[in-house]
C-alpha cells in the first residue's frame, strides 16, 4: 500500500511515484511554470535587480540602482570555473532592451548593450588608498625570492613617505578621544545657533505681519543696507514749504515785460492781423459783388504808449507794423496804422440825387 504525505495536493488515481516522480512530472510541466518557458534554449526568466545607476540608450532616462526587472538569464562562458551569465531585460520606460553580464574577475557587472553606466566607482589609486595585490603578483612573491626582496624595499620606502601623514592623522584622532567634552561643546553650539535662529524667525514674523507678506525673508546684507540708506520714500518738503517757495518765486519775478514777452506780443499781433484779413475776406464774400463797391478800407494812426526799463533792455522796432518806435526817457511811443472796413455811401448818394 502506497503512503503519501498530506500536502493538500490532489494526486490522481493513476499517479505512480516510480513512474512520474512528482506531480510536475505527471502533468509534464516545470516547477517554475512560465519562467521556464524558454528553458529548452538555455534561458531562465528571473527577477534581476539593477546593480548600479544607468542611463537608458533608448529613452535617455535615468534608471536607479535597485530597480527590478524580469530578465532572461543565460550562460555565455566561464572565468576559470566560475560561469559568466548574461541578463537581457526590457526598459520599463521604452521598448529598448538592456543586456548586462557578470564579471567574476573584477566582482562586478558589465553593460553589454542598451545602456550606459553612471560613473560613481571609487578609485583607490586616485584617492591614495592601499591597493589589493594582484593574483599574478601574489604568485610571483611566493615563487621569486629576489622579487620579494625588491618588493619589501619598495614597501619600506612607501612607509617612510607616509609617516608624516600617519603622524598627523594620529594627532587628529587623539584630539577626538574625549567624547563627553566633544558632545557637550557640540550641544552648546547647537543651542546657541537655535536661539539665534529663533530670534531671527520672530523678527521675520513681525515684519511679515506688519507688511502683510507671506513669503520667506532673506537675511540682510551689507549691500542692501547701503542701498536702503540712499533711497527715501518721503517728500523732501511739506505742503507749507512748497507754498512758501511758490510765494518767493512770485515775489522775485520781474514786474516789467522782457524781450521774450515783446517777441510774444509781436507774434500775437501778427496772428491778430491775419485774423482781421480773414474776416474782411469773409464779409466781402458774404455781401457779394453788388455790395463790394460800397466797402472800402480805412487806415487810422494810433499811438501806443508803454512803460519800459530803458536802462536794462534795448529798444525794439515794431515787428510787422508800419509805425516808428521812439524813446523818450522811460516811455516807448509807438505809432501804428490800423485798417478797418467802412461802408462808402458817397456814390450811392450821388446816384440817388441824380
Amino acid at each position: 500500500m502506497l503512503l503519501l504525505k498530506g500536502t493538500n495536493k490532489y494526486y490522481p488515481p493513476d499517479f505512480d511515484p516510480a513512474k512520474h516522480g512528482s506531480l510536475n512530472g505527471y502533468h509534464k510541466t516545470h516547477a517554475l511554470r512560465e519562467r521556464a518557458r524558454k528553458l529548452s534554449q538555455g534561458i531562465l526568466i528571473i527577477r534581476f535587480e539593477m546593480p548600479y545607476n544607468i542611463w537608458c540608450d533608448g529613452c535617455k532616462n535615468h534608471i536607479g540602482m535597485g530597480v527590478r526587472y524580469n530578465a532572461e538569464k543565460k550562460k555565455v562562458g566561464n572565468y576559470y570555473t566560475t560561469p559568466i551569465y548574461r541578463f537581457r531585460m526590457k526598459c520599463h520606460l521604452c521598448v529598448n532592451y538592456i543586456e548586462m553580464q557578470t564579471d567574476p574577475q573584477n566582482c562586478d557587472y558589465v553593460i553589454v548593450s542598451g545602456a550606459q553606466r553612471k560613473e560613481e566607482r571609487w578609485d583607490m589609486e586616485e584617492n591614495e588608498q592601499i591597493l589589493t595585490t594582484e593574483h599574478s603578483e601574489k604568485e610571483k612573491l611566493e615563487t621569486d625570492a629576489m622579487f620579494k626582496l625588491d618588493h619589501g624595499g619598495k614597501d619600506k620606502e612607501k612607509l617612510k613617505r607616509a609617516l608624516p601623514s600617519l603622524s598627523e592623522i594620529q594627532d587628529l584622532q587623539a584630539g577626538w578621544k574625549d567624547d563627553f567634552q566633544l558632545n557637550s561643546s557640540l550641544r552648546k553650539k547647537f543651542r546657541t545657533e537655535k536661539k539665534v535662529l529663533a530670534e531671527q524667525e520672530e523678527k521675520d514674523n513681525a515684519v511679515r505681519a506688519r507688511t502683510n507678506l507671506s513669503i520667506p525673508l532673506l537675511p540682510e546684507r551689507e549691500e542692501d543696507k547701503r542701498l536702503a540708506t540712499l533711497l527715501t520714500y518721503a517728500t523732501p518738503d511739506s505742503f507749507d514749504g512748497k507754498q512758501q517757495s511758490k510765494r518767493q518765486a512770485i515775489s522775485s519775478r520781474s514786474w516789467f515785460s522782457s524781450s521774450s514777452s515783446t517777441a510774444g506780443g509781436a507774434a500775437q499781433s501778427l496772428l491778430h492781423r491775419l485774423g482781421q484779413q480773414g474776416k474782411e475776406a469773409a464779409v466781402v464774400k458774404a455781401l457779394g459783388p453788388s455790395h463790394g463797391a460800397f466797402i472800402r478800407k480805412r487806415t487810422t494812426t494810433t499811438t501806443d504808449v508803454t512803460m519800459a526799463s530803458t536802462m536794462d533792455e534795448p529798444s525794439h522796432g515794431c515787428r510787422g507794423g508800419t509805425g516808428e518806435e521812439k524813446q523818450n526817457g522811460h516811455l516807448n511811443i509807438m505809432d501804428r496804422n490800423r485798417t478797418s472796413l467802412v461802408a462808402d455811401y458817397s456814390e450811392s448818394d450821388s446816384d440817388g440825387a441824380q
